[in-house]
């Protein structure tokens, strides 16, 4: 992936890095898979607001993905490579023998012209998806299922990728980019090679008003707010004392969030952290 770094004609492209889309091929979608998306600007169904800092934003079509790959044993060709506003990542268009089209989570290094497959059978090669128990150790995969037949539900953003490090019995043990070690069974589809548009963290928006084109609206900091709205508000100047926290009260850093006792902690070998949860 390449990046773009503007000249500072303006203001707001003084400090942008944008995406250069060296990789994308068309700027026109597929209409077959397209759905309409109303935004919902942080209202719930009586309309009153449920979520703050929403609103606004540029109108947005929904590509459908197939996450699943489940178009066994047919090969497709990648048509094009495109740009999804709903997602970091690039996706691509393929075309299956018999003609049907669909979108899938475009990896590295995917040309148009290319063509991949899916199934026990196929071969671990970038954009192909096959069960892990099908693939050599230290492959690198993406949209990784949890069950059997659901469809891919890890490892999906821009740049990411899972290695697979080991095999036990029913399971296959993946290191995933948290740094993360658990195991997921071994059945479960995952596609080759790492996810695409790599650069993405690396991109500046150089002005606040490219956000409110996603619908994101100005955050408010707590310790701007008047004690009636924020535990952290009030206070003669810039007082900004006490604990980091929430505007219910509870505290923003440091406690732990994960549930007690949850039925996948026995398949998590080692946490991001470091700390090891099965013996």
């Amino acid at each position: 992936m390449a990046l773009r770094k503007y000249k500072p004609i303006t203001a707001g492209t003084r400090w942008r890095i944008g995406n250069a889309y060296a990789e994308i091929t068309t700027n026109q979608p597929e209409k077959s898979l397209l759905e309409p998306q109303k935004k919902t600007a942080g209202r719930n169904f009586q309309g009153r607001r449920a979520m703050r800092y929403m609103g606004g934003g540029h109108r947005q079509h929904y590509r459908i993905i197939d996450f699943k790959r489940n178009k066994k044993e047919m090969d497709a060709k990648v048509v094009s490579i495109e740009y999804d506003p709903n997602r970091t990542a690039f996706i691509a268009l393929v075309q299956y023998t018999d003609g049907e089209k669909r979108y899938i989570i475009c990896p590295q290094g995917l040309q148009v012209g290319a063509t991949v497959c899916s199934g026990e059978n196929a071969v671990p090669e970038i954009g192909n998806a096959l069960p892990m128990k099908s693939m050599p150790l230290g492959t690198n995969v993406h949209n990784i299922e949890m069950q059997p037949g659901q469809g891919g539900k890890l490892v999906r953003s821009a740049g990411t990728s899972a290695q697979l490090a080991n095999k036990e019995e029913n399971y296959a043990v993946l290191k995933m980019p948290s740094g993360e070690l658990r195991k997921l069974l071994i059945n479960c589809y995952a596609t080759v090679g790492v996810v695409s548009n790599s650069d993405h963290n690396l991109e500046t928006a150089g002005k606040a008003g490219r956000n409110r084109w996603k619908g994101v609206r100005p955050r408010v900091r707590g310790v701007a707010m008047n004690p009636v709205d924020h535990p952290m508000g009030g206070g003669e100047g810039r007082a900004s004392g006490g604990h980091p926290r929430s505007r219910t009260g509870k505290y923003a850093k440091g406690e732990k969030t994960r549930t007690r006792g949850k039925g996948s902690d026995k398949l998590i070998i080692q946490r991001r952290d470091g700390k090891k949860l099965t013996k």
